[in-house]
């Protein structure tokens, strides 16, 4: 219970296309405070390290402070080198990794200042981090992630100062891309970029959803005006979006 477990299974030697389940080795064991907001997405990334997004751990308002606190994984974006190990640890931590060597922090941690990323995806041709933001009493948002980037929570939510203690905008704190109140939708899926070929017409553009409504979206950005060119619904789907997959040819 309240724990976050990251392992690795090798394929069966009976059948390829299956993991064996006697092959687990635990890379990662995280104990979470409360039951929500843990996070659950792994990605490789194109350098090959896997990228792990944690929540800030639960219950409202990050009451521990996970968000803004380098020194714990939770409420952060980690990378990690799968391939070698560190001393004691079952992996190993990039030296470019933004926060290496400072006894403040932890060398997992690639960004920070995250709620609860719902799903995180690299667009396989400009190799962009997309992540989606839970928010909580208002806003929903979409985050670029950078490296060392702090993404503001629990002292912003979206693009808006959270709570007494919260801050109006710094430049050390970077805003969503987009955001989107909750008259809209209560709790946003992240997706993918799509790079697949059946919808052309999707070239390009980041997919996600709101889960409480159902509602399918493509979102359109201009990287180098750092401009959300359109917001468009795509009509059909009216069950909630837990998540979105893609296939070897690059469907959604």
């Amino acid at each position: 219970p309240h724990t976050s477990v990251i392992s690795r299974f090798r394929v069966s030697k009976d059948d390829a296309g299956k993991a064996d389940p006697a092959s687990e080795e635990e890379l990662l064991r995280i104990p979470q405070p409360y039951w929500n907001h843990n996070g659950g997405t792994i990605v490789f990334g194109p350098d090959g390290y896997l990228y792990v997004g944690l929540g800030d751990g639960g219950r409202r308002d990050d009451p521990e402070g996970n968000g803004q606190n380098l020194s714990t994984l939770l409420g952060s974006i980690l990378r990690i080198d799968v391939d070698k190990r560190d001393g004691k640890l079952a992996y190993a931590i990039p030296k470019d990794n933004p926060f290496v060597g400072r006894k403040d922090a932890r060398g997992e941690i690639w960004a920070y200042g995250v709620r609860n990323v719902w799903r995180m995806a690299f667009d396989p041709k400009t190799k962009t981090l997309w992540a989606a933001d839970v928010g909580q009493d208002l806003w929903e948002e979409i985050d670029l992630i950078v490296r060392g980037g702090n993404y503001g929570w629990n002292l912003r939510e979206g693009r808006h100062k959270f709570g007494a203690k919260g801050a109006d905008a710094r430049p050390d704190l970077i805003d969503p891309i987009y955001e989107y109140h909750h008259d809209v939708g209560k709790s946003i899926t992240g997706g993918l970029a799509y790079r697949g070929k059946q919808v052309p017409e999707l070239e390009g553009a980041y997919l996600y959803a709101d889960y409480i409504t159902g509602k399918v979206y493509a979102l359109r950005y201009d990287a180098s005006k750092k401009q959300v060119l359109a917001n468009r619904p795509i009509s059909g789907n009216v069950m909630p979006v837990f998540s979105f997959g893609e296939d070897e040819s690059g469907e959604a």
